[in-house]
């Protein structure tokens, strides 16, 4: 029996379109966003921006590719209205230090303004201590002190130094939890200063979440000065934090200058167990490749640009890399004469303090290791009107809203920040 060489031919076309459908499906699931999506459409309001939904993926109203949303406009600090006008009166000192990174330092401030408020104490400008013995820097190397003061001006006193008279043998030191209380600070604190007259604060961690709770009642006032009012990055510092934000939105014209900021740490990683939080498809952490597929699958396109807070290039961050080419570390961002300074000292908190800045003013936040980083991030972006916070989770479908992912802080407007805004 002979073969026919036209029904040979017309098999191995067949073969090829069928290979050739294959591959344009898959290119379609990687690229469905970056073309324009088909389907019926509809807008809908999440916190203040408007969102289009098509087939399931979530953009921007304008067109920007991606499922980007709008920033909100910048709340207004409630507190100035709640402060009483009481002079501020003086009476022995309080003393404390800066440590752990600006996500503890925001509570540390916290802590000792209140501590100093509610006594009638005069506030000693704290010094900053890394990680390693004698890594110690000056309050004003990171920080804007003359800003602090003016801030508290009418609330507390801030001395830059303790005055030479006062023994530091005579200071007790004296544990506070994070987010002390008024009635804390009476019945514990206030005892210990009136026999010592001069105290050392130091602020231990309960918990590292920032949930409003029934138990606290509103907010103190002062406690929302000093949390968001109070603490600015010195102008040097802010100037390369914000050379880097715009390095980054140059990356990013083809969305309209947006970027995402993933906090991931791989030696927070490694020391960390990334177990399951007992909701289905979350944990306490996750790794580049476990990032990438939930940013891809979410809608991001390859042309994403992406910013880690890891400190250097790993090579466990080269798959990121692949699907978003456009991924940094800070070496690659930072003007190549400022990097001396902030990027090959023994100290890590200029990079610390770098990273929560550009985490802070990003278009979307995603926090790859949960904690205190990722809490206090959400509140400045709150009260900075940016609620665009995604969670990672496994999507077991091939895609995923954005809107789904929301940090339940923003979601639920249950961040303390709220308490703080009006």
């Amino acid at each position: 029996m002979g073969v026919d060489l036209r029904q040979v031919v017309a098999g191995i076309l067949t073969i090829t379109m069928f290979v050739m459908l294959g591959q344009m499906l898959h290119r379609d699931y990687f690229d469905s966003l970056q073309e324009k999506a088909q389907g019926d459409a509809h807008d809908f309001e999440f916190e203040g921006s408007r969102v289009s939904v098509k087939d399931s993926l979530v953009g921007a109203v304008e067109g920007i590719k991606g499922p980007w949303m709008d920033d909100n406009s910048e709340l207004n600090p409630c507190w100035p209205t709640l402060l009483s006008d009481e002079a501020v009166s003086s009476k022995g000192y309080v003393t404390f230090s800066l440590t752990n990174g600006p996500e503890y330092h925001i509570s540390q401030i916290t802590d000792a303004v209140m501590v100093a408020k509610h006594l009638g104490a005069t506030l000693v400008l704290p010094d900053i201590r890394g990680s390693k013995p004698g890594d110690e820097r000056s309050f004003e190397d990171i920080y804007d002190a003359d800003k602090l003061i003016k801030s508290l001006e009418n609330v507390v006193k801030v001395v830059k130094q303790l005055p030479e008279e006062v023994s530091l043998r005579n200071i007790a030191i004296v544990k506070v939890p994070a987010r002390v209380t008024e009635d804390y600070i009476k019945e514990h604190i206030d005892p210990i200063f009136k026999s010592k007259g001069n105290i050392r604060v130091a602020t231990y961690f309960p918990s590292v979440n920032l949930r409003k709770s029934s138990q606290d009642g509103e907010t103190d006032p002062v406690a929302c000065l000093a949390m968001f009012g109070s603490l600015e990055l010195q102008p040097q510092v802010k100037a390369v934090a914000e050379s880097m934000v715009e390095k980054l939105r140059t990356h990013s014209r083809k969305s309209g200058g947006r970027f995402i900021a993933v906090d991931l740490r791989i030696d927070i990683l490694e020391k960390q167990s990334c177990h399951s939080t007992g909701v289905v498809g979350s944990k306490t952490c996750y790794n580049a490749q476990e990032i990438a597929l939930f940013l891809r699958k979410l809608g991001f396109g390859g042309d994403t640009t992406i910013y880690l807070t890891q400190p250097r290039w790993d090579s466990s961050l080269n798959i990121l890399k692949d699907i978003f080419p456009k991924t940094f570390t800070k070496e690659a961002i930072m003007p190549a004469s400022k990097r001396s300074k902030y990027l090959e000292s023994e100290s890590s908190e200029y990079e610390n303090v770098i990273d929560f800045y550009i985490s802070s003013r990003s278009d979307v936040f995603v926090p790859a290791i949960s904690g205190l980083f990722y809490a206090n991030t959400v509140g400045k972006r709150i009260a900075l009107g940016k609620p665009q916070v995604l969670v990672p989770a496994a999507i077991s479908a091939t895609s995923g809203l954005a809107t789904d992912f929301i940090s339940p802080y923003i979601s639920k407007k249950n961040h303390l920040a709220y308490s703080c805004f009006c």
